[in-house]
């Protein structure tokens, strides 16, 4: 773990403004920004550790703990939403036993709002992994899910 996070400071630290870059080389390699990485790039970057932890903890993008397996994103913008969205988000929500941000207790789902996917004329829309599925109705939820979960 440490190595991902040196690399990633080693790679960006002399470029301008190098903060945001490094989170995102930490978390494609990691999965997240784990805790331990805070006080390292803030050392690094000659950052208050409160200022890592504030871009952190502002971007939704950024995790500070493992997601599950399967990563499920939810739009959550206006154009899914006006096709029953809303609903959708509850059942997912329902479905899985957790909320938007959580991983579910068996470490097989993250469950994580976004803001737009694109796919506006076919909302409600959704990716599992990285494939996108639009017009998902609360069934055809269950039945994505269903297939998801026998494999990570």
């Amino acid at each position: 773990m440490n190595e991902a996070i040196d690399a990633a400071i080693a790679r960006h630290r002399d470029r301008p403004g190098p903060l945001l870059v490094v989170l995102h080389d930490i978390q494609a390699a990691l999965g997240y920004v784990p805790p331990e990485a805070v006080p390292r790039i803030a050392a690094a970057l000659r950052l208050s550790r409160a200022e890592v932890h504030g871009v952190i903890s502002f971007y939704h993008y950024f995790r500070e703990r493992p997601p599950g397996a399967r990563t499920i994103r939810l739009c959550r913008a206006e154009a899914c939403q006006a096709v029953h969205g809303d609903s959708l988000a509850r059942h997912a929500e329902q479905r899985l036993g957790i909320g938007f941000g959580e991983t579910t207790a068996d470490g097989r789902h993250t469950l994580e709002a976004v803001y737009c996917l694109g796919n506006c004329a076919c909302g409600p829309s959704l990716l599992i992994g990285e494939e996108l599925h639009g017009r998902v109705t609360p069934e055809r939820f269950d039945e994505l899910l269903d297939g998801a979960g026998s494999a990570p």
